[in-house]
This record gives structure tokens, C-alpha cells and sequence, in this order.
């Protein structure tokens, strides 16, 4: 019998904020868990998802796509997209190195965003 994968992806409304919390290691594996989670952000309609990556142990090219499909959607539904920080290593490593870092504003996890 196999244990029940571990769930990565939470989601939470703080006020005008929609908070998408992920945790441990992203890989392909999870593309299923991020895009409803973009599903459940677009439903929420609230002016700014903030996504918390401090958590974050390991990321590859699925997480650099997700957040890349995260911003277009809100970009072009007019909302705002956070992300929260301070980024990990890997995240950081994977957005500069990538060229991705100056689309996202990162905000520190001790900012008054979410509450």
C-alpha cells in the first residue's frame, strides 16, 4: 500500500488577496496541481494572487512554466501577481538564470500583503 503523495500546492484568501502556497519539491509530476490552482486564482477573481515559493526545495523548467502561465492569465485579467519571498536558492537560481526574474514583483514574506 503507498501512502497518499504529499499535496504541495494550498490555497488561501487573505482579504483581496489569494494566497497559493507551495511546498517541497516541483517537478513535471505536479503540473495537474498548479494549473488548478491558476483555475481556482482566475475563479477568485480578487485583485492580487500572491504566490509563496519560500518553501520551495527544488524547481525545475515545469515551475519556471507554471508561473510564467500564472502571470500571463493575470496580466491579461488585469490582476496582479506576487511573489512572495525571500526566494529560495533554487528559485532564484532558476528565475535569473532563465531571464524570467524582472516579470515578477517579489515581495518579502513580512510585508503587509497578506495581512
Amino acid at each position: 500500500m503507498h501512502a497518499a503523495p504529499e499535496q504541495k500546492v494550498h490555497l488561501t484568501r487573505h482579504e483581496q488577496v489569494f494566497v497559493i502556497t507551495v511546498r517541497g519539491e516541483t517537478d513535471h509530476d505536479d503540473t495537474e496541481e498548479f494549473a488548478t490552482a491558476w483555475d481556482a486564482a482566475d475563479r477568485a477573481a480578487l485583485p492580487t494572487t500572491a504566490i509563496d515559493l519560500t518553501q520551495v526545495t527544488f524547481a525545475d523548467s515545469m515551475l519556471l512554466n507554471a508561473l510564467l502561465d500564472a502571470r500571463r492569465r493575470h496580466e491579461s485579467g488585469g490582476r496582479q501577481l506576487v511573489l512572495l519571498g525571500p526566494l529560495p536558492a533554487t528559485v532564484s537560481r532558476l528565475l535569473t538564470l532563465s531571464g524570467a526574474i524582472s516579470y515578477f514583483t517579489i515581495a518579502d514574506t513580512g510585508s503587509s500583503l497578506t495581512g
